[in-house]
C-alpha cells in the first residue's frame, strides 16, 4: 500500500490549530471566571443596597417619632413639668442623634455598593472580551479543521485571521486596552 505523501504545510496548520484550541480554553475559562465574579460582586452590591435601604426606614422612623415628640413638646411645653419637658428634649436630642448615625451608616453602605457595581462592571467588561475570543478561535479551529479535510491552504489562511483576531481579544481580555 502506498503511502500518501504529507504536506509539510499540514504541520503547521496541525500546531497552529493546537494553539487557537489552547487560546479558546483560556478564553472560555477566564471568561467564566469573570462572570463568577459579576454575579457576585452583584449579589454583594444588592445585598449593601438592601441594608442601606433599611438604614433608611430604620432612619426615616427616627425622624417621623422626632417631628412627633417636637410637636408634643411644642403643645404641652407650658403645661407640663420643667423635668417632663427636659426629657422630652433629651429624647428629641437623641432621635436626632441616631438620625445622624444613620445617615453616616447609609453613606458608607452606599461607598460600598457602588465599589461592589465597579467590580462588577469591570468583570462583565472582562467576559465579554474573552466571549468575544472564543467566537474568533472557535471559528479560526474550525476553518482551520475544514482546511486539514480539505487541504485547502487559504481555508487555513482565512483561520488563522480569524484565529488573529481571537487572540487580539484574548490579550485585551486581561488588559482591555481597546
Amino acid at each position: 500500500m502506498a503511502e500518501e505523501k504529507k504536506e509539510p504545510w499540514l504541520n503547521y496548520l496541525a500546531l497552529s490549530t493546537v494553539i487557537l484550541a489552547v487560546c479558546a480554553t483560556l478564553s472560555t475559562f477566564k471568561g467564566g471566571s469573570y462572570s463568577t465574579l459579576s454575579v457576585l460582586s452583584q449579589t454583594k452590591a444588592a445585598n449593601q443596597w438592601s441594608y442601606y435601604q433599611a438604614k433608611s426606614i430604620k432612619g426615616y422612623i427616627y425622624e417621623i417619632e422626632k417631628e412627633s415628640l417636637e410637636l408634643d413638646l411644642k403643645e404641652r411645653e407650658p403645661s407640663i413639668s420643667q423635668t417632663a419637658a427636659q426629657n422630652l428634649k433629651e429624647r428629641v436630642d437623641s432621635y436626632g442623634k441616631k438620625i445622624a448615625r444613620y445617615e453616616t451608616e447609609k453613606s458608607d453602605i452606599q461607598k460600598e455598593a457602588k465599589k461592589f457595581e465597579a467590580i462588577r462592571d469591570d468583570a462583565q467588561e472582562h467576559s465579554k472580551i474573552f466571549g468575544l475570543a472564543v467566537i474568533f478561535l472557535q471559528i479560526a479551529i474550525l476553518l482551520s479543521s475544514v482546511a486539514a479535510l480539505m487541504k485547502k491552504k487559504p481555508v487555513w489562511y482565512l483561520g488563522l485571521i480569524l484565529g488573529a483576531v481571537g487572540i487580539f481579544f484574548f490579550f485585551d481580555g486581561f488588559f482591555l486596552f481597546l
